[in-house]
């Protein structure tokens, strides 16, 4: 059963991103007056989300049995593409296709149902669900319904694609161990057999079968290299969207404290206005005070004059 912080963390979630930095502020200081040290450090971990992630926190939290549906095609994907089961393969995508579009329209009237002004990136909606397809990581984040940023994924499977062959009903026959001549049957069902290729012709195709050997060295040594920068552009890429993200929370950071700090400003300023108030009352019962003696004065000396006469 989940706690009180945990059903707490989930309404943060569920709620519009808008008003999330503000409900987390009031949490943490409910908290903090509590005397609650551990709820409080923890609600301040919170990372605000986009609207993108809200909106596939929503689905999560509120249709789960759908999350589910997507978790179990996503190992039905795999599977079939570890087996090589093209037939299999073709049908799941079509399948995906329609599973991701439904999630899709079902996230987004979740999302107008909580607030009609919110503008859906249904875009990266279908971006993060189609991740959570292809990673089984992804796929447990979107559980959780805590995401803070879409998820995008570039391609989908574990494994490489293969290389296809056209298979026909003949039998395959490797160029390498052809011999010199061909035969054939004339219409009589007698076997023709051809001349042997001259020396001019197996040399030409020696020196072709050369020329294809030096082109797939090239190219293997092309797609080495494209391989080596591809993986340095998505170690670079990675560290830029960490670079972002530790932005992004140094900013929510801010935006905390920047509300703590206006409040804690609030209050001051209606301190400030109640000793005002009281300075002013003081300063009433002063001037009457003084009043009292000066009369008190008057009257005593006025006294003493009669008394001397």
């Amino acid at each position: 059963m989940p706690s009180a912080t945990d059903e707490l963390i989930q309404r943060l979630y569920e709620s519009p991103p808008e008003g999330f930095v503000a409900a987390r502020t009031a949490a943490i200081e409910q908290a903090r007056q509590a005397g609650d040290k551990a709820t409080a450090k923890r609600l301040a971990a919170l990372k605000k989300p986009t609207v993108a992630a809200w909106v596939v926190n929503l689905l999560a939290l509120r249709r789960p049995d759908l999350i589910e549906e997507l978790v179990e095609l996503s190992t039905a994907l795999r599977d079939a593409q570890r087996g090589l089961d093209g037939s299999a393969l073709r049908e799941l995508t079509a399948q995906r296709r329609q599973v991701v579009s439904a999630l899709v329209a079902a996230a987004g009237k979740l999302a107008r149902g909580e607030d009609r002004s919110v503008k859906v990136p249904l875009g990266e909606v279908e971006a993060t669900l189609t991740a959570a397809l292809a990673e089984p990581e992804i796929a447990a984040q979107v559980r959780t319904g805590r995401l803070i940023r879409a998820a995008t994924y570039a391609g989908f499977g574990e494994v490489p694609r293969p290389r296809l062959r056209l298979v026909t009903d003949e039998a395959d026959v490797d160029s390498d161990d052809a011999e010199d001549h061909d035969e054939e049957e004339d219409e009589g069902g007698e076997v023709v057999e051809f001349p042997q290729q001259s020396a001019r012709e197996r040399a030409a195709e020696e020196r072709r079968k050369r020329e294809l050997e030096q082109r797939r060295r090239e190219l293997r040594r092309e797609l080495s290299n494209a391989q080596s920068a591809e993986k340095r552009a998505d170690t670079q890429l990675e560290k830029a969207e960490a670079a972002e993200r530790d932005a992004g929370h140094v900013v929510e950071d801010l935006d905390a404290e920047l509300a703590e700090l206006e409040r804690r400003r609030t209050e001051a300023q209606a301190d400030v206005a109640r000793r005002k108030q009281a300075r002013r009352l003081a300063e009433r019962e002063a001037a009457a005070a003084r009043r009292q003696v000066g009369d008190v004065q008057a009257a005593l000396e006025d006294l003493e004059s009669d008394l001397s006469n």
